[in-house]
């Protein structure tokens, strides 16, 4: 194919970071992706371009296809079938390649666009409706992150009745890493984060507050009802970050035990704030064993007289 890697090294390095060459069968020159992702990449720009310029679906026996989002079906529909996940990244690049943004970018390889809030609406649509089943608690999670990569402005409320339904007793720790970053990288904005809008309060456990914790880090103002216990020791953390949006609490419990948390003077100064709130409901507050100076003690004091 006319690689040459040794070559392409002196002008950049770039291409030694992509392709590895290695010696297959009989000695010969076999070229392999070094991170698997750019060959998924391919895949997907393959399978877009081949519509975009034969209205051929190579997924489903290079069948004549009418609409870009009956392709995009196909796609969702063997990810879903997959039991290895090998094609959920594939067709996040897949879906990701039909916005208006990225048709630009190929332009120079296809001249007419796929593009169009119809195709679009299509393929949300039915990406919904297969979260709807919840017959793919697993594959779930990557079907938001597909919503995430069209841009959809209703995923947040999607992930919100996805929860409410029970669905988080099913998730595994890298499914909840998944799905709070699925939150943290939304179109919509974190201005605020209310935990009952995702969760029954019977529902939220500590386990599931220490998982959120990231999301109640990065919106300015959170309302929840308990912390205790490791969520407690997460919220330390959120209250020690310089990089914290945090501005607002809201706590309807009437007890905030952090003992024995590093809070220190500065994590102290932050709750101080946050306790200011009329929202925050919280009457005794108990800080054994966290580090606070008589610093932290006057800023913990002003708050509590105001």
């Amino acid at each position: 194919c006319g690689i040459d890697v040794t070559e392409a090294a002196v002008y950049s390095g770039m291409c030694t970071q992509i392709f590895r060459e290695e010696f297959g069968l009989h000695q010969s020159k076999v070229y392999c992706f070094v991170h698997l992702s750019i060959q998924e990449h391919l895949a997907a720009l393959y399978v877009h371009l081949i519509y975009m310029k034969e209205q051929r679906n190579v997924l489903k026996q290079n069948q004549v296809c009418r609409t870009l989002s009956d392709v995009h079906r196909s796609a969702v529909d063997q990810a879903l079938i997959s039991q290895t996940g090998h094609l959920d990244l594939f067709l996040r690049f897949l879906l990701g390649l039909s916005l208006e943004s990225n048709q630009k970018l190929l332009h120079s390889l296809v001249t007419q666009t796929g593009s169009s809030s119809q195709n679009k609406e299509k393929t949300v649509l039915y990406i919904k409706k297969k979260i709807s089943r919840k017959t793919y608690t697993e594959k779930s999670i990557n079907l938001f992150h597909c919503l995430n990569e069209l841009g959809d402005k209703t995923l947040v409320e999607e992930i919100q009745q996805y929860l409410k339904s029970g669905a988080q007793s099913e998730l595994s720790p890298s499914q909840w890493s998944a799905l709070v970053f699925v939150l943290l990288t939304s179109a919509q904005d974190l201005e605020e984060f209310d935990l009952n809008k995702y969760f029954t309060p019977d529902k939220i456990r500590d386990e599931i507050l220490v998982r959120v914790m990231p999301v109640i880090a990065a919106s300015r103002k959170a309302i929840c009802s308990e912390i205790r216990g490791r969520s407690g020791k997460a919220l330390t953390s959120v209250l020690n970050s310089e990089t914290s949006s945090l501005r607002e609490l809201h706590l309807t419990v009437n007890t905030l035990d952090l003992s024995g948390n590093k809070l220190e003077d500065l994590g102290v100064k932050r709750l101080s704030a946050l306790l200011e709130n009329p929202e925050c409901k919280v009457k005794d507050l108990w800080l054994e064993y966290c580090g606070v100076s008589d610093e932290g003690c006057a800023a913990l004091a002003s708050a509590l007289r105001s």
